[in-house]
């Protein structure tokens, strides 16, 4: 029998997905930390929901029962004991629960968005920077010697003086260019009008998701910039980061105006250079204040009063070189047009996302550049 020889080929070679393998704390985890957003921080409201779901779908076991992962929670440090207001002893998430919440819809949000769609604040002048670009370039007087790259300068001294005697000059070296990190001011606006739960829409959750992950994002990979906080309804007020997840709507109008306006007010106050505003917001501008205090109000449409007025402060906030991206928690066509008109008055950049998810987010730049904005 003659035996072929099998010349071995390139190629793929396909395997059974195999999920994760979790705990099964981890797993009702993930499933708390999603309805403890949905109830706004309540945690009786949101073990009476993981409890309904166990019943429906068998989330838990004789080996792991719900009582194990309350109890695990407290050891934790994920909810603890105090007094509520009518001095019974209840249950409440802490701070490290808060913070989980934070980085999960990071995770959520911008896991899957492509590392040029995250807002990254870089210069577009690159050189003698502290964040590397993966590009190279040749050696010039004034680099940094931590920025050459040795086993590509090593290569190019074989090719040029080959593998004799060995020979290093600086015509071999080579580096990778890097940009300057630049620090950057943001105000993050969130939109708790009355719309954003009208017509059975969830829309606050989903923006709660959005703050929490651009909260994560920007404390946590840009330490050395400050953000500020603010709701706006019929008015606007500052918040502090701890206060997300317990946010709430209420029978409020939509004054994006006086938003815009705190916004702006809280960026004169920093000595960064960069700045920019977040907005997050169904798009329906409905309330402005008078002059003499009163508040002129319309929910029918987009009335072009407000409208005109929000192009504005969009225009204003243009000539401050304040950049501001908006966040769309809806898809109405005439809403979608609001911010587009807005976006395109302040030359800034809008997301919308509908209610299904927010990694369907599509994207629209309005910037020629999306680095032009940072002054080196």
């Amino acid at each position: 029998m003659n035996q072929k020889s099998h010349k071995a080929r390139g190629g793929f070679q396909f395997t059974l997905y195999q999920e994760e393998s979790k705990t099964p704390f981890d797993k009702l985890f993930d499933i708390f930390k999603e309805l403890i957003t949905h109830t706004s921080g309540d945690l009786d409201e949101a073990l009476d929901w993981l409890e309904q779901l166990d019943q429906e779908y068998n989330l838990t076991s004789e080996d792991y029962t719900l009582d194990d992962f309350v109890e695990d929670l407290k050891k934790r440090g994920y909810i603890r004991e105090e007094i509520k207001p009518d001095g019974s002893l209840g249950q409440a998430i802490t701070a490290k629960t808060e913070r989980a919440i934070r980085k999960n819809a990071l995770n959520q949000i911008f896991g899957k968005i492509r590392k040029k769609g995250t807002g990254s604040h870089k210069t577009k002048s690159s050189g003698a920077g502290d964040e590397h670009t993966g590009d190279l370039r040749n050696f010039q007087f004034g680099d940094r010697l931590e920025n050459i790259n040795v086993t590509e300068s090593l290569k190019n001294a074989q090719v040029n003086h080959g593998f004799g005697e060995f020979s290093l000059t600086e015509d071999d070296l080579v580096v990778e260019d890097t940009h300057h990190k630049a620090q950057m001011s943001t105000a993050l606006m969130i939109d708790i009008s009355h719309s954003m739960i009208l017509y059975g829409e969830d829309r606050i959750t989903p923006a709660k998701k959005v703050a929490m992950a651009l909260a994560e994002l920007i404390t946590t990979r840009y330490p050395k910039d400050t953000l500020d906080i603010l709701v706006f309804g019929n008015d606007a007020w500052p918040i502090q980061l701890k206060e997300l997840p317990y946010l709430q709507v209420g029978p409020y109008h939509t004054n994006t105006v006086a938003g815009l306006q705190l916004a702006m007010d809280l960026l004169r106050r920093k000595r960064n250079t960069n700045k920019q505003i977040f907005m997050i917001t169904d798009g329906k501008p409905s309330c402005l204040q008078l002059p003499d205090g009163r508040y002129y109000k319309n929910s029918n449409g987009l009335d072009p009063h407000i409208v005109s007025k929000c192009y504005t402060m969009a225009a204003q906030a243009r000539k401050l070189h304040i950049p501001i991206t908006t966040f769309m928690i809806a898809q109405d066509p005439y809403l979608m047009q609001f911010v587009d008109h807005f976006t395109a008055a302040n030359q800034g950049k809008a997301f919308y996302t509908g209610l299904k998810g927010l990694g369907e987010m599509i994207f629209t730049d309005y910037e020629a550049n999306r680095k032009k904005r940072i002054k080196g």
